[in-house]
């Protein structure tokens, strides 16, 4: 089997945005592309198979924390991998566990060898090292597997964000080392990413990006952002680091965002998303259209029959009033969380191939810039 490929097909003229196609052994995804958030090897409230027919997802993501925890390492082994125990037969990524690992701040110690944490399901105590994060991932069958990393809060000051940094390149270095000295599981490649650190300080990110580019990995990753730093920061950091990574492979911003970072984020040459923003919003009533943001639990969409989102062609968000899914949520009927996670997730991946049809067209700036005032409007 073949590892991971990124052709480029098209370029945006007037900004960094970019199209382009990856290949792994579990099929094409075409870029950009937002990738759903199956946390325990699901996303909330929604079926593989909808994911499939009315999100038309080409690529979900596992998180190595969780089922590391629950169900566990034999269950999935035996299983044949995550795509096999959850019927999901295109691409998976898998993150490093590092994000949730580092965000149990009271529950976790550091040190050059890895991660001491408790679970927080039992509180039963772990050790997470580069090596055994890399083993994790190959057990669980991701098609492209995360270096773990430190994630440092987004007000770190210089010389924490430089020690994180720095703890993350000698983890990379050994993950990168573990990684090529063990082999695929289940029959397919898998392919590691290396990510970016380096908090909001621009020589970090520089330097962290040099360091990541020199392993030559088949795509990179920009960690450490969207986690309480000014947006602002957040677009200039991103901004720089798409500046300083190889254009001839994918660049993944991790865990950023709304409808209107993404564009924003596209337009500098970012090609990979996930968020678990469309799934948690709309489980709390809150609809992304295309023609801006909905809280369904108003009482102005009461008698409002109109469809969720005409906009965005078809599937639930053409299928259901607002007025029927607003009823759901006072009703408390699980059916308004469904119909609100699916209707979300459908309208990033819509978003995202628009944008795609835009910058091969050549006309995503001016389209990115109606987009994004039209998005962040309160409907």
């Amino acid at each position: 089997m073949a590892a991971l490929t990124f052709t480029l097909n098209g370029k945006d003229t007037h900004s960094g945005a970019r199209a382009g196609t990856i290949v792994t052994d579990h099929g094409e995804i075409a870029t950009p592309i937002f990738m759903p958030v199956g946390t325990v090897g699901s996303v909330k409230a929604v079926t593989q198979q909808q994911l499939m027919e009315d999100v038309e997802a080409q690529i979900i993501l596992g998180n190595t924390y969780h089922l590391y925890l629950r169900p566990g390492m034999e269950v999935l082994e035996k299983a044949g991998g995550l795509h096999r125990f959850n019927g999901w037969n295109k691409p998976i990524l898998t993150d490093s566990g590092g994000f949730q690992v580092f965000s149990l701040s009271a529950q976790r110690k550091i040190n050059e060898e890895g991660v001491v944490f408790r679970s927080h399901i039992d509180g039963s105590k772990h050790l997470f090292t580069p090596e055994k994060v890399m083993d994790i991932q190959r057990t669980i069958g991701g098609d492209i597997v995360m270096a773990f990393d430190e994630c440092p809060p987004g007000g770190s000051d210089f010389n924490y964000a430089k020690q994180s940094m720095e703890l993350t390149h000698r983890w990379l270095n050994r993950c990168w080392e573990h990684f090529h000295n063990t082999p695929d599981c289940y029959g397919y490649t898998q392919n590691l990413f290396p990510i970016v650190q380096g908090g909001v300080h621009r020589d970090l990110r520089i330097e962290s990006c040099a360091f990541i580019a020199s392993k030559g990995a088949v795509g990179n990753a920009i960690g450490g952002l969207s986690v309480g730093e000014p947006l602002d920061k957040m677009y200039e950091i991103c901004a720089l680091c798409c500046d300083h990574l190889p254009d001839a492979k994918p660049r993944y911003l991790m865990g950023v965002g709304t409808p209107w970072n993404i564009l924003e984020c596209i337009g500098m040459g970012v090609d990979m998303f996930d968020c678990v923003m469309p799934t948690r919003n709309g489980r709390n009533a809150m609809l992304f259209t295309s023609e801006g943001v909905v809280n369904i639990d108003n009482k102005k969409w009461e008698f409002d029959f109109t469809p969720l989102d005409e906009g965005i062609g078809s599937g639930v968000s053409t299928y259901y009033s607002k007025a029927y899914v607003r009823h759901l949520f006072k009703s408390g009927e699980y059916l308004g969380l469904m119909i609100a996670s699916i209707h979300n997730l459908a309208f990033y991946l819509w978003l995202v191939g628009e944008a795609r049809r835009h910058i091969m067209a050549g006309t995503f700036a001016s389209w990115k810039t109606t987009m994004v005032e039209k998005l962040q409007r309160r409907l």
